[in-house]
């Protein structure tokens, strides 16, 4: 079992509140769950039907853990039973229980939401001022179960020194400023403990008064996430503190062939949230997060390893290839907002972006045929596949995510899109660009996105159960025949912003590529059972 705290589908573990049960996400053959080991105990036991689980909570009387998975806030009873979905969390960023109310982020540019903890319809309870925050996440109830604390940040870069930790009420009411970090907190036995600079600090924390009083202490070097200001500790309210020890993360790009057997890493490194081989397979374009403010595009040579730097600071999401090599497309964020345009740019960096696409929404690059060009464009809450453009044209709309285009046969094509039906995606095909026709493929849901193989006989997609899948594909008189939808292995690949971060390599359908876990097993995870006692020692 190997501890999965970096990037967006892992998250720090969580100490009960008797602070006597440590909660984390791990993975195991190949499968990422959640798993309970008491600080009694050697043994890590994992909790069945959390697979998928990320940002882990307990719950105020430690008989339940809350954590997201399937775009759903769940609760898991560790008395028995299944999960139970409460609410929609698309891309959720964090929660906390106090009593019957969980309070959670179920997004990321979105504010903090309240819920019952038996499900119900989510309440927000925070809001944005736009002008100087993104998002508001990370939430932790104080323990009158009334007030919260919770991190307003801003994703545009050189403004990451606003971000700020305030406290709210479940009754509302204007939420007043406690301090300026760049990192998640918690509170335990009557102090706050949050980021700076590299360091975990421990200072006390006025409750009736909401604010912080004397000076702050170091307690040690702490790991953060930089991609989504998350700290790498739990407390509970006992004083059982653990932290994981700051330091520098790998983040291995690895190939496996058609078995799930690891090949080795290829010539690639950093925290990539997309990653998308050029149609020869000879280059690699990222885009990646790790240490820098923004996300990036890079083009990487699969046989040299030489890398160069498209973009600097645009705040890049996904990427794609021009079908010759030659060229890149992209999206960014428009100004301060979550809104992207979409760029060009030759591959080799020789040229300044051109602007493809602005429509006013968030559009992102999809893939590239021979003569036109899809986005995913999403418009009051609905995703739209728009071609050309010079001269976008709607040619389907539903609630999907993620699409990806690949060619059929000859000068037919086919487009493999993954539709969101009650908060579960689904693998369909349709023809391209008429969009004419409908055929299912997957039933037990999927990870975005799905990938096809150039010969187009066979659709990739990864299923919510965490296995990497082949659909095999027949095309006659216009219609498809699906011969069959078959495991290939566990995926090893993460999951990044909405979509599994993994392509097809040079040997179609022999090899894939994509991004694993980091390894932090350098970096010790502490353990401290009385610290506020050891911090008087300071």
């Amino acid at each position: 079992m190997t501890l999965l705290t970096q990037g967006d589908e892992g998250g720090a573990p969580a100490i009960s509140r008797d602070g006597s049960n440590p909660v984390f996400v791990g993975t195991s053959e190949g499968r990422r769950m959640l798993f309970l080991r008491p600080l009694n105990s050697a043994t890590a036991k994992p909790l069945p039907g959390t697979e998928g689980a990320k940002f882990p909570f307990w719950s105020s009387d430690g008989k339940s853990i809350g954590f997201f998975s399937d775009r759903q806030l769940k609760r898991v009873d560790l008395a028995g039973g299944p999960p139970t979905s409460l609410a929609s969390a698309p891309d959720a960023r964090g929660g906390t229980w106090a009593g019957n109310v969980i309070l959670f982020a179920p997004y990321i540019y979105d504010v903090i939401h309240r819920v019952p903890a038996s499900g119900g319809k989510p309440i927000p309870l925070t809001a944005l001022d736009r002008s100087r925050y993104t998002t508001h996440r990370w939430p932790q109830f104080l323990p009158d179960g009334k007030h919260f604390l919770y991190l307003a940040a801003q994703h545009m870069g050189g403004k990451e020194a606003g971000s700020a930790i305030y406290v709210g009420s479940i009754d509302g009411g204007n939420p007043k400023l406690v301090l300026r970090t760049n990192g998640s907190v918690l509170h335990s036995s009557g102090n706050l403990l949050f980021f700076r600079d590299g360091s975990l600090m421990a200072q006390e924390f006025d409750a009736d008064h909401l604010e912080l009083r004397g000076e702050a202490t170091p307690i040690g070097q702490v790991l953060v996430e930089s991609g989504n200001w998350g700290m790498m500790a739990s407390a509970s309210e006992n004083g059982v503190l653990i932290f994981q020890s700051g330091g520098d993360p790998k983040y291995p790009v690895l190939w496996f062939d058609r078995n799930g057997r690891s090949l080795g890493p290829a010539p690639i490194a950093g925290q990539l949230q997309d990653l998308r081989l050029s149609r020869d397979r000879t280059q690699a374009a990222t885009v990646d997060t790790e240490g820098q403010p923004l996300p990036n595009v890079y083009v990487c040579d699969l046989k040299t390893g030489t890398k160069r730097r498209l973009t600097f600071d645009e705040g890049v999401w996904f990427v794609s290839w021009s079908p010759d090599g030659t060229r890149v497309a992209y999206s960014a964020n428009k100004g301060e907002t979550e809104k992207t345009d979409v760029y060009l740019k030759r591959s080799d960096g020789a040229s300044e972006r051109e602007l493809l696409l602005s429509s006013g929404y968030v559009d992102h690059p999809t893939d590239w045929s021979l003569k036109e060009m899809p986005f995913d464009h999403q418009r009051f809450g609905e995703s739209i596949i728009c071609c050309d453009p010079k001269s976008p044209r709607l040619i389907m709309q539903s609630t999907f995510r993620q699409e990806r285009l690949g060619p059929q046969s000859g000068h037919k094509q086919r487009c493999g899109i993954c539709v969101g039906r009650s908060g579960r995606s689904e693998v369909y095909i349709t023809s391209f660009p008429t969009g004419v026709g409908k055929w299912q493929i997957s039933s037990e849901g999927t990870i975005p996105a799905a990938l096809w193989r150039q010969d187009g006989k066979e659709l990739y997609f990864v299923s919510e159960a965490g296995n990497l899948m082949a659909a095999s594909i027949r095309e006659s008189a216009g219609s498809i025949t699906v011969a069959g939808v078959h495991q290939l292995f566990r995926s090893p690949f993460l999951t990044g912003r909405v979509h599994t971060i993994f392509d097809i390599g040079p040997k179609e359908g022999q090899r894939f590529i994509g991004s694993a876990a980091p390894d932090t097993s350098t970096l010790p995870l502490n353990v401290i059972t009385n610290w506020t006692a050891e911090l008087k020692k300071k």
